[in-house]
């Protein structure tokens, strides 16, 4: 049965978030950069990382928990290298740090050919994909990474969680070639710690192999559930291995004390890794039967989902029929028990809520 949604504008959800985020101490620029971010989740079809969630985090780790500085300045550290930039965020809204990142690495591609920004003592910026696809529109290859907030995963056959969910977020600029932005943006975990969570309110069980119990056996019981496996077994561990290995040349500590109890002269803050290529810089110029870039990599893509293959999917493709949607509908589309959701953050804003019964519906 197709789901009914309900039409929020962007300016009402924007106006919303704001309110939370000013009445948490944040300032007007880290609230706007947070409802920004909220704003393209939404759209796109990313529930998971929407300001619902991204409160909620704030609540457990972040501003009402010292993990995160409302007005806090980024500290930028000295570096030989003109492409590269190293960050102290000192504890900043993360949505704040990676839009300024992502803008930093697109000049820096601009004048360069490619820009890196390492990020040291930060709090989670929530979806990783919102930052590379805005740099796609634009007509850049982009990548991050960072450290989730805490150790949830256990390593390849191990039992104790040492490892974060930790994203890697790619975008690629193909509007030309298939009308959107490909992007590819997957957490290294099987499922996330939430999906445990709302199987277990459900009384559902867990997917097969996707997490442990507290002595480290598989289990499919959601109750019984203490940490979560890697997905792909040994290639799912290496990419999240690689987040914390990143993490650990730019200046983040140990995974296993990340948003936990303080713990002194230790750092316990995620790191980031962002990078953005400007398409010019890899381009050899030789392209088969004289076609441009452009043209290459529309035709790559064309042999891809060719040879019976027409039915395949591309990432980022759903992302982009849901934002569609949202343009159809005229607002932000959002569940029942979600506009709940929002009217008790409208109420902590001291906000007027939304009239559920005079929203519009789309389906």
């Amino acid at each position: 049965m197709t789901e009914t949604f309900f039409v929020v504008p962007v300016d009402a959800h924007e106006a919303v978030v704001k309110g939370a985020y000013l009445k948490r101490g944040f300032d007007a620029a880290e609230a706007d950069h947070a409802a920004k971010l909220a704003t393209a989740a939404t759209k796109h079809g990313i529930r998971t990382h929407n300001a619902i969630k991204a409160l909620h985090l704030d609540d457990l780790f972040g501003s009402k928990a010292g993990g995160c500085t409302p007005g806090a300045s980024i500290r930028k550290l000295p570096s030989r290298f003109q492409a590269a930039e190293v960050w102290d965020a000192q504890k900043k809204l993360g949505q704040a740090v990676a839009w300024e990142a992502v803008d930093t690495c697109m000049r820096l591609a601009d004048t360069y050919g490619t820009g890196t920004v390492s990020i040291d003592n930060a709090f989670h910026y929530l979806w990783g994909g919102g930052y590379v696809m805005e740099a796609a529109k634009k007509g850049y290859i982009a990548y991050t990474n960072c450290t989730a907030s805490l150790a949830e995963v256990v390593p390849f056959k191990g039992k104790f969680p040492t490892l974060g969910t930790n994203p890697h977020s790619w975008g690629f600029p193909t509007n030309d070639a298939v009308g959107y932005p490909i992007v590819i943006d997957w957490a290294t975990s099987v499922i996330a710690m939430g999906r445990v969570q709302q199987f277990k309110r459900e009384g559902k069980a867990l997917p097969p192999n996707a997490a442990v119990d507290k002595d480290g056996n598989p289990t499919t019981d959601a109750e019984q559930a203490v940490s979560l496996l890697p997905f792909g077994d040994h290639k799912g561990y290496g990419l999240s291995l690689i987040n914390e290995i990143v993490a650990g040349f730019i200046g983040g500590s140990l995974p296993t004390i990340r948003s936990r109890a303080v713990v002194p002269g230790e750092k316990q803050n995620c790191a980031f890794f962002f990078q953005v290529i400007h398409p010019d810089a890899i381009s050899s110029g030789v392209f088969a039967k004289g076609r441009s870039q452009a043209d290459n990599v529309k035709a790559v893509l064309a042999d891809i989902l060719g040879h019976g293959n027409e039915q395949c999917m591309l990432p980022g493709q759903l992302e982009a029929e849901a934002a569609a949607r949202s343009e159809v509908a005229g607002g932000l589309l959002f569940s029942k028990a979600e506009i709940e959701a929002l009217n008790e953050i409208a109420h902590e804003a001291g906000m007027a809520p939304f009239d559920i019964s005079t929203l519009p519906t789309a389906s």
